[in-house]
């Protein structure tokens, strides 16, 4: 269906628990690919628990692309998460490795986008934005690019400008459609309204502010008790549905543009 790529503006808003808790959660098989070019392998050390130790990795794939067969290395290099529909291309492991990667992002891009085909839909988390090595690329090629952002007013004010370097950057490109913001703690204590007015961007989803059910996809925790039913799974649901129904209509959208328009 989709390429999603989820970033932030600020430390610690919850990117990598939301894309990890999306990809669990998703009703398809969805390939997780860490992007973050922080390092350190932070889904082997959370979710994981450190219990499988990472193999392959995003620089497998840039050596891959060097030698020309990028697509069929993705397959190769994903590995199955265990009693889930997901497979997870590990991150690099430090910070120092993120500019080796400059070179692999616009084709990685493209071959992402052609898993389509295959029924399997593409989560990246591309962690803070503004780091040497960063996923640009994946941003501005993804089917819908999410902002992630806590609601206070710390977050919001490190969100800002972010959100009008991308809002240019996805004018440039005529895919403003595009670009939103996944919202973490709605009213803790802005609103969806107030949060789109000052990040002049929409609130594509909201998700619960759940620190007990995050930990589970953050650090690996014990399910707590009706996780399925709680706040933070609830609302991952709910997010899927608002992501899909975006994707499908700026899709729709894009098969209207007459012939030679910008994307």
């Amino acid at each position: 269906m989709a390429l999603i790529v989820l970033e932030s503006a600020s430390a610690s808003p919850g990117v990598t628990a939301t894309a990890v808790g999306l990809a669990v959660t998703w009703p398809r098989p969805v390939l997780l690919l860490d992007a973050d070019p922080t390092g350190g392998s932070a889904i082997h050390a959370g979710y994981l628990r450190g219990m499988v130790p990472p193999a392959d990795s995003l620089l497998d794939l840039a050596l891959a692309n060097r030698h020309g067969h990028l697509v069929e290395a993705i397959s190769e290099t994903s590995s199955p998460i265990e009693g889930t529909q997901v497979s997870l291309i590990s991150g690099i492991r430090s910070h120092a490795q993120a500019p080796t990667l400059t070179g692999l992002w616009n084709p990685l891009a493209a071959a992402l986008k052609s898993l389509e085909r295959t029924g399997q839909d593409v989560i990246v988390d591309a962690g803070r934005l503004g780091l040497v090595g960063s996923a640009e690329p994946l941003m501005y090629a993804a089917d819908l690019c999410l902002l992630t952002t806590r609601s206070d007013l710390v977050s919001l004010s490190g969100a800002r400008s972010w959100a009008a370097t991308l809002r240019d950057g996805f004018e440039r490109t005529g895919g403003l459609s595009s670009l939103g913001v996944l919202m973490v703690g709605e009213g803790d204590p802005y609103s969806a309204r107030e949060v789109r007015k000052v990040l002049q961007l929409p609130v594509t989803a909201s998700l619960a502010w759940d620190p007990d059910a995050a930990a589970v996809f953050a650090k690996g925790a014990k399910a707590p008790k009706k996780f399925d039913s709680s706040p933070l799974v609830r609302s991952l649901r709910a997010a899927q549905t608002a992501i899909t129904a975006t994707v499908t209509a700026n899709r729709a959208d894009l098969t209207l543009q007459p012939v030679g328009s910008s994307r």
